[in-house]
């Protein structure tokens, strides 16, 4: 029965997740609305389970060294990110949009499969710490895993690929999460361990909320509050969640 439980939550972080932004894609209002208010929702959401979930968690699994290992993650993905898939940001600072080119799709994926990976460890080691802490890492990835999603969508489509090309070949990158969740469920039996993975996916959450999605928020001297509102709400849901599902 945990098992089944682990793999709802792996879906709801994945596939779910892939599906939703394949929604919000296909209704041009929708994604519209999803574009103008998501960066700023999902970097609250990612910001704040990495402090108050999964950073209080991990070190009460591995104590002081967490910050260690959270500090190592953040700069190294930074650093993975900028050497290797920089061409996640596909725009200059003018807003010009460039060419895609067919190898830099390929990174694209290979970047995300990773991605999607990292997310499915995190959700695996909550879950073993605790099924609700399970529940709110995979709700945050959700919750961030749509904007994300539409983002890819949107290089690929310029790329050239067609709809149903894109959503088959997200479709198996997104089960990388499921295969993450179960390789943390049957060979991690160890808390040391657990608390390093937790450290590990708090420090590239942390990396995805500061850096990739805080400076993209718009913030324009007639729109301030409406920029920064989501950033607030996501936050609040994850407090929330977090209240409500305790995990200690």
């Amino acid at each position: 029965m945990q098992a089944v439980y682990l793999l709802l939550q792996a879906l709801l972080g994945s596939v779910i997740a892939l599906f939703g932004g394949v929604i919000f894609l296909y209704n041009r209002r929708l994604s519209a609305l999803l574009e103008k208010y998501s960066v700023p929702f999902a970097a609250g959401v990612l910001v704040t389970v990495s402090l108050l979930g999964l950073i209080p968690e991990a070190e009460h699994e591995i104590g002081e060294s967490v910050y260690w290992i959270v500090l190592i993650s953040f700069l190294g993905v930074y650093i993975f990110e900028h050497l290797f898939f920089d061409i996640h940001h596909h725009g200059d600072e003018d807003g010009h949009t460039h060419e895609i080119k067919t190898s830099s799709v390929g990174f694209v994926i290979f970047g995300d499969t990773i991605h999607n990976f990292i997310d499915g460890v995190a959700i695996g080691a909550g879950f073993l710490i605790n099924p609700n802490l399970g529940l709110i890492t995979a709700f945050s990835t959700f919750l961030h895993e749509v904007p994300h999603e539409i983002g890819d969508f949107g290089i690929l489509l310029k790329a050239g690929w067609n709809r149903s090309r894109i959503l088959v070949v997200n479709i198996i990158s997104s089960l990388m999460t499921v295969v993450g969740a179960f390789t943390v469920y049957f060979f991690s039996h160890s808390e040391t361990l657990n608390g390093t993975l937790m450290a590990i996916s708090a420090g590239v959450f942390l990396y995805l909320g500061a850096s990739d999605f805080l400076p993209k928020i718009e913030t324009t001297s007639k729109n301030k509050f409406k920029s920064i509102l989501p950033l607030i709400i996501g936050s609040g849901i994850i407090i929330v969640t977090i209240l409500l599902l305790p995990h200690e």
